[in-house]
């Protein structure tokens, strides 16, 4: 079975007496989950903080973003190695604010998902397009680029250990979301490249999450979806209620894992 999951990306947001008091909100407000996995991906500030926070919960600890080297001259970033340390088992690779803002590229993604793997934590790969793309029907046609660049050279183990999220551009942060049947196509087309990638049994384990303004009153809608596996959330992330009734809209759906590879 497809277990749910629901990663919540704060961004840079947090100091860390507010990462204490959100961490513990949904901690508390959530209790022992079940049927849903849970994530929290703090700043890498909050990191430590969460981790104790964290201690003995079934919810795990994720970073949102990472470097592909374990070490050396590059100032400023930060390791798998190091977030293994941390506690951190997620890491999300390829949001698109680091795509357009900060200029990362396919191959560079590509090398950030062989690393986490590598260091055995999960990358959460997020693909998406832009409005003027999808504009010009190229949805399908983006997608695509980005996810083969992403999972590029990985055997069907490897991919079969990841994460993807189809996270819209012109839906991230503007309270547009996309409807339940544009992000069903997309899951449904990616489902489609994950069997010709790898295999189909690979193909219907990975979790594919949907994300780009996922609030508690549309979560269930989209959740729905046989193909959505959960969400990835930002904004709503922030608020502990928010994020714990987003947590619980998403409930176990049933889906059947075909054995083997």
């Amino acid at each position: 079975m497809r277990t749910p999951l629901v990663v919540a990306n704060w961004k840079m947001n947090g100091t860390l007496a507010e990462a204490r008091a959100l961490t513990a909100g949904v901690r508390d407000g959530l209790k022992r989950p079940r049927g849903v996995d849970v994530v929290l991906c703090p700043p890498f500030t909050a990191l430590g903080v969460v981790a104790e926070l964290l201690a003995g919960s079934p919810m795990a600890l994720g970073a949102q973003n990472c470097h592909w080297e374990t070490a050396g001259a590059f100032t400023g970033e930060i390791s798998p190695a190091m977030l293994v340390e941390l506690g951190c088992t997620y890491v999300i690779v390829g949001h698109s604010e680091r795509r357009r803002d900060l200029g990362e590229t396919d191959e560079q993604i590509n090398r950030k998902v062989r690393a986490v793997l590598a260091l055995g934590m999960t990358p959460v790969l997020c693909v998406g397009e832009t409005a003027e793309e999808r504009r010009q029907g190229l949805t399908f046609t983006t997608v695509e680029g980005q996810l083969r660049a992403g999972l590029a050279g990985l055997d069907h183990r490897a991919i079969g250990s990841g994460v993807l999220a189809y996270e819209p551009v012109w839906a991230i942060g503007t309270g547009v979301n996309a409807t339940p049947a544009q992000a069903a196509e997309v899951h449904g087309y990616l489902r489609g490249l994950l069997t010709e990638l790898a295999t189909k049994e690979v193909a219907q384990r990975v979790r594919i999450l949907y994300g780009g303004s996922v609030k508690p009153d549309n979560a269930g809608a989209l959740t729905a979806e046989p193909d959505i596996d959960g969400a990835l959330v930002g904004g709503a992330s922030l608020s502990a209620q928010g994020f714990v009734a987003i947590v619980k809209k998403v409930t176990h759906k049933g889906v059947t894992v075909l054995k083997g590879e």
